[in-house]
């Protein structure tokens, strides 16, 4: 990454397993059982998520910033650029008022300054992602017990792309919470139990708010209504008193709230599904072969987790589950527009069956005369040993899982983040009138980031009408020097800062020398 500065230039002043469970009891000797109440639990999801809020430093995907961020900012301090997917109506505010409501109380308290505006939202969505590590233990404990539950929160920590992606502000990582919270409260993934009651109302309004935040969220919500339906003794019930009123109410808030933003009415869920399925407008943004997920892209998310993520569905025999799993990787396969966070939601579905192959080999290193039994019924044990196996294969995932994540979060594509931090400390203080962005568009942070209402201006890649028809972005990758010096031409005044990448910037190293800019450091 490199900024280019213009000499001189200022600025102004519950759970239906198919299988059976496993658990070794709840001494305080083993790696597993429970590790105590929800609250605790909670705590330490949330701690280590702050810390993991903290560690990220990367850029990962332009719709972290542009499709929630930039929205909120634009909300409350009345400046951000929305880009033509908000346009066009095929994004809901729901997501972006979630940070409206954060950036509202920095405005307030007067915190909204450089550091904590680019801290804060990510430390918001810990929050979030340690409630979904705590419904996850839960939902892997009401399944097969607390042992289950203990190492699949450890999976879950230590899987390198949740530790990298999760705490970013997607709505897709929202949506990842929700799927978690809401498989946990339906009859037919799990079943009634005293400690953790099913309740489907719940379950149905998160699957509806997960929809509302992210229609491509029916894919799992589809599979699971449709399991309920076949296995309720109610059908008309289910339908017509929990279905129909519950999607209803949520579907009229959230239009309201659209209506409300959009200043008409906006059927977001129509127009998304329009543009998505029944044009495949995503596929100007790339394709991928349709079998990229199951070769490549879950693969890769999964990474070292793969092996054991197998081994856990193929022992614990919970068909429900590893269907779910394939049901939308196959759904998602149609789609010729591929990404790894369209699959996220799943992840951790993958990662509770690693957590039942650790749980399987502990219980046979033991000393256990039954490796697998039906849960809470394996009286408590003084002591569990870890068998060479299972200590193996628990340094093996930190040994690849920890570097990985701690690069990918550290180091890889973090000069976008470093520019536009560094910009936004600059402009600040008040060294910063204007910038402009030669490189490919949506490739860094932008007003959300800034935080200061001065002339932007960046490469446009709105989708064209006319099929082959090159944007701004492709223009200026063909022939760099021929489309800064027609830019350039246009200028009133040129502006204070110029941004783009390395490669592009030994292209341009004449052009920055004759309108006298230099290397910022």
């Amino acid at each position: 990454m490199d900024i280019r500065k213009r000499k001189n230039a200022g600025g102004d002043g519950d759970g239906g397993a198919d299988g059976a469970s496993v658990n070794v009891g709840d001494e305080p000797d083993s790696f597993g059982g429970r590790i105590g109440s929800p609250r605790r639990i909670f705590l330490f999801c949330l701690a280590f998520r702050v810390v993991n809020a903290l560690l990220i430093q990367t850029y990962f995907n332009p719709d972290e910033h542009w499709q929630s961020l930039e929205v909120a900012h634009r909300t409350i301090f009345g400046y951000g650029y929305m880009t033509w997917e908000w346009k066009r109506g095929i994004r809901s505010y729901l997501h972006p008022m979630l940070f409206a409501f954060l950036y509202k109380l920095l405005q307030v308290t007067g915190l909204d300054t450089p550091y904590i505006m680019i801290k804060a939202p990510r430390l918001m969505q810990s929050i979030f992602s340690a409630i979904g590590d705590l419904y996850l233990y839960k939902l892997s404990d009401a399944l097969y017990g607390g042992n289950v539950a203990t190492w699949s929160l450890f999976c879950q920590m230590a899987n390198w792309f949740i530790f990298f992606c999760l705490n970013r502000t997607f709505s897709n990582c929202l949506e990842t919470v929700l799927t978690i919270m809401g498989l946990y409260y339906w009859p037919c993934i799990r079943d009634s139990s005293i400690d953790y009651p099913v309740n489907r109302k719940w379950g149905l309004v998160i699957a509806a708010l997960a929809c509302a935040i992210r229609p491509t969220s029916a894919v799992i919500w589809l599979y699971v209504g449709m399991l309920e339906l076949f296995l309720t003794p109610n059908k008309v019930k289910f339908i017509i008193l929990e279905v129909i009123p519950i999607g209803s109410l949520v579907l009229g808030f959230t239009c309201l709230l659209d209506r409300l933003m959009y200043g008409s009415w906006v059927i977001v869920p129509l127009n998304f599904l329009k543009f998505n399925f029944l044009s495949s407008g995503g596929d100007y943004y790339g394709t991928h072969p349709w079998h990229w997920y199951f070769t490549q892209g879950f693969l890769v998310m999964l990474f070292t987790f793969t092996p054991f993520s197998i081994a856990g569905i193929i022992k614990s025999k919970n068909q429900k589950l590893s269907a779910l799993i394939l049901w939308v990787l196959a759904i998602y396969s149609i789609l010729g527009h591929k990404e790894f966070r369209f699959v996220l939601p799943v992840l951790p579905i993958a990662l509770i069956f690693s957590g039942y192959a650790f749980a399987q080999m502990e219980v046979s290193g033991s000393s256990s005369s039954s490796s697998v039994t039906k849960k809470k019924q394996v009286p408590r044990q003084n002591h569990t040993k870890w068998s060479p196996k299972l200590r193996l294969s628990f340094f093996f995932l930190l040994a690849t899982n920890i570097p990985m994540a701690l690069y990918m979060s550290l180091f890889h594509q973090r000069g976008t983040e470093d520019a536009m931090n560094y910009l936004s400390d600059e402009a600040y203080k008040g060294r910063v009138k204007s910038i402009l962005f030669l490189m490919p568009c949506h490739s860094t942070p932008y007003y959300s980031t800034l935080h200061r209402n001065i002339p932007m201006q960046f490469l446009d890649c709105t989708p064209s009408a006319e099929k082959g028809e090159l944007d701004e972005s492709d223009q200026f990758l063909v022939n760099p020097l021929g489309f800064a010096s027609e830019l350039a031409r246009n200028w009133s005044e040129p502006p204070s800062h110029i941004v783009l990448f390395a490669s592009e910037e030994t292209k341009l190293r004449d052009f920055m020398i004759q309108h006298s800019f230099k290397e910022a450091s």
